[in-house]
């Protein structure tokens, strides 16, 4: 049985987000656990910078479609209910940061992909999480 009342699962929903799903209904399909579940999409202003003269609105709410679609799948495996499916716009770690407050999450669950390098210095979303999270982070290695 799990002490967490609570978790929230950080998806980026790549194909290897299916190792993380599995790992969780390892962990946690015989506990009395809410699983919530999130993909935070970046704002393409953010990731362009704004230097784009063209309006990328009707491409944002693509992306944004799309990645309710697919996490709606994902949250199927984990028998999460669609209010508790989340797809926001935003910077990963500060959007999983504000809604581990706000919804009084006990754990959130990331994947890892074990990054070396120049990757590891300039860091990655499951480590942002980690270092900024005030509750239990759990990292699921990603394995190739």
């Amino acid at each position: 049985m799990s002490s967490y009342k609570h978790i929230l699962v950080g998806l980026d929903l790549a194909p290897e987000s299916q190792q993380v799903v599995d790992r969780v209904k390892f962990l946690f399909s015989n506990a009395d656990t809410k699983i919530s579940i999130c993909h935070i999409l970046e704002p393409l202003a953010f990731t362009y910078g704004g230097d784009i003269p063209v309006d990328l609105s009707d491409v944002q709410t693509q992306l944004t479609d799309q990645a309710t679609q697919r996490l709606s799948k994902l949250g199927a495996e984990l028998d999460v209910s669609p209010e508790n499916q989340h797809v926001i716009l935003g910077h990963p770690a500060q959007e999983m940061h504000s809604m581990a407050k706000a919804e009084n999450i006990e754990l959130i669950v990331v994947g890892s992909h074990g990054r070396h390098g120049f990757s590891l210095i300039f860091g990655s979303t499951s480590n942002s999480v980690l270092h900024g999270a005030q509750c239990d982070v759990l990292a699921v290695r990603i394995k190739a």
